[in-house]
This record gives C-alpha cells, sequence and structure tokens, in this order.
C-alpha cells in the first residue's frame, strides 16, 4: 500500500505516508473515544437507572424494518 500511494505521486515519501496514517488512526481513535463518552456511557447509565427504558430484541428487529420500510 505504501509503495502504490509512492508510486501515484500522492506521497514524496514513506514516512510521509506512514505519518499520515498515524494520523488518521489518532483521529479515528478520539472519535471511538469521544462516542464511548458521549453516547455509549450515558445511554448505559440511564439503562441502568431505569431499567423499564430497555427495549427487547424483537422491538429493536420491528422498529428497524419499519425504518427500512421508510426508506424503499
Amino acid at each position: 500500500m505504501v509503495k502504490n500511494k509512492l508510486r501515484n505521486g500522492k506521497y514524496a515519501g514513506e514516512s510521509k505516508v506512514k505519518c499520515d496514517g498515524l494520523h488518521t488512526l489518532l483521529a479515528r481513535d478520539r472519535s471511538v473515544e469521544n462516542w464511548l463518552n458521549n453516547q455509549v456511557a450515558p445511554a448505559y447509565d440511564a439503562l441502568k437507572a431505569d431499567p423499564s427504558r430497555a427495549v427487547s430484541a424483537d422491538q429493536l428487529r420491528a422498529h428497524l424494518a419499519a425504518e427500512h420500510a421508510k426508506t424503499r
């Protein structure tokens, strides 16, 4: 992959390709961390505080099927 990027002229050297790759991984890791902290953890805490908010697998499937039907 690195050699292909170099052949295509997108990068001046292997170190630039690797650096760009590391920056991309770092951005992805930050994005996942933000998602976990800002969405997953609060949802877990809310469900733990009020288990009646949970939906069954059948309810989830029905909801997803209804949403999918809207997009057709």
